[in-house]
């Protein structure tokens, strides 16, 4: 096969279950427990806001990428849109920092979860867990997305069965209150950074553009698809979470929907922190493609990056991204924590999408017919939405 050219294997089907994957690992089994610490029980008014945040950005990607089917989807919005190869640039090398923090979040999330069930050193599990999913990324982008779908099922019973177990538990005192503790505006603002982190998933579904089939019609399906689903399952979880547990204890949590299941039932929770770990991988795996494709977009526009640009001869993956993207993965898991690493990403992105957004107007502009069109005000109100979220996160924190 050409060195430059990726395999279209992917349908709609397993694009959506990408999306989720990636959205619901990120989200639900390693953030929870921050967003309720900062925000209390209002922490699912959070998840609200960032969905409401994220949607005009998900309507302006859905678009840019049937009008832009390409790897590194962001940098060739830019470059098209704004005719600005060095923002394009700056903009992908976000990208791959960005995924690569958010994997890192992900991986040391799910270890704290396999720590709790199985005696190993907290670190060996990071590295591990790290090269085993580098090593899937590399084999193949069918076989990498087949393994993200069956971790998602998985992933999404277990969420099924934790709000089964929040809801029957007996309810925490701030619940039961009337009236209601006064929403903490600068611990919702903080929660809301958080719960936008769990929603970037449609931005790495965009980097799958050259390996899906009809992608002019498959990629709008898929974005808005999996942003549905995982808005539902966040609203449910995160009201389970609050319902059954203390924002302190869920605050100060590495396992957080393990203690609502516990508060839920009186059982052990090691089941479900299986199934966390099988979520968190799911989220690295998605980041790791993602992030290596944006580098393999950005050899095939800069020759600063083209040794990226050459997918393996068998696999048919970015061999040389992946490898790079895993080791920055590990290393970063290895020193920050999950917090931080969640609140930088977020931050970063909520620019990124600004930028992306005004890419759009700018395509709009240049030619009107796309196959997929959004009205022309949604990306100013996408632009409108990461800014004045982005100035309420300094201001909040």
């Amino acid at each position: 096969m050409q060195q430059d050219a990726l395999k279209r294997r992917i349908g709609p089907g397993l694009l959506t279950a990408y999306g989720v994957g990636v959205m619901v690992g990120a989200g639900i089994y390693v953030l929870t427990g921050a967003a309720a610490g900062a925000a209390g029980i209002w922490a699912p008014l959070s998840f609200l806001l960032a969905g409401i945040v994220v949607t005009p950005s998900a309507l302006a990607f859905a678009e840019l990428s049937a009008r832009i089917p390409e790897a590194a989807g962001d940098s060739s919005y830019i470059e098209v849109g704004l005719q600005a190869h060095w923002l394009a640039n700056v903009v992908g090398m976000i990208n791959v920092i960005a995924g690569t923090v958010a994997a890192a979040a992900v991986l040391r999330g799910g270890v704290g979860y396999l720590t709790s069930i199985v005696d190993i050193p907290f670190n060996w599990g990071i590295v591990g867990l790290g090269v085993a999913m580098a090593l899937i990324a590399i084999v193949g982008v069918l076989e990498s997305l087949t393994f993200a779908a069956i971790l998602t099922v998985v992933e999404v019973f277990g969420l099924c069965l934790v709000i089964w177990a929040g809801m029957e538990a007996e309810p925490v005192a701030d619940w039961v209150a009337r009236p209601l503790p006064a929403i903490e505006w600068n611990g919702v603002v903080v929660a809301t950074i958080f719960a936008f982190f769990a929603f970037i998933g449609f931005d790495d579904i965009v980097n799958i553009a050259e390996e899906t089939r009809a992608p002019e019609r498959t990629m709008p399906r898929a974005i808005l698809g999996a942003l549905a689903i995982t808005a539902l399952l966040y609203a449910m979880v995160s009201l389970a979470a609050v319902r059954a547990v203390p924002r302190e204890v869920l605050g100060a949590s590495e396992r957080p929907l393990a203690l609502v299941w516990e508060a839920g039932t009186g059982s052990s929770a090691v089941f479900l922190s299986a199934i966390a770990v099988a979520a968190a991988l799911n989220g690295v795996l998605a980041q790791m493609v993602m992030a290596a494709r944006v580098l393999f977009g950005l050899g095939r526009r800069s020759k600063g990056f083209a040794p990226f640009c050459r997918a393996h001869p068998r696999f048919g993956t970015p061999v040389l991204g992946t490898v790079v993207v895993a080791a920055a993965v590990i290393g970063a898991a290895l020193v920050l924590p999950v917090s931080f690493l969640a609140e930088i990403t977020s931050q970063a992105l909520l620019i990124v999408f600004a930028v992306v957004n005004a890419a759009l107007i700018g395509a709009k502009r240049r030619r009107p017919a796309s196959p997929f069109a959004v009205p022309a005000f949604v990306p100013w109100l996408g632009i409108a939405a990461c800014l004045g979220t982005f100035i309420a996160s300094l201001v909040g924190g």
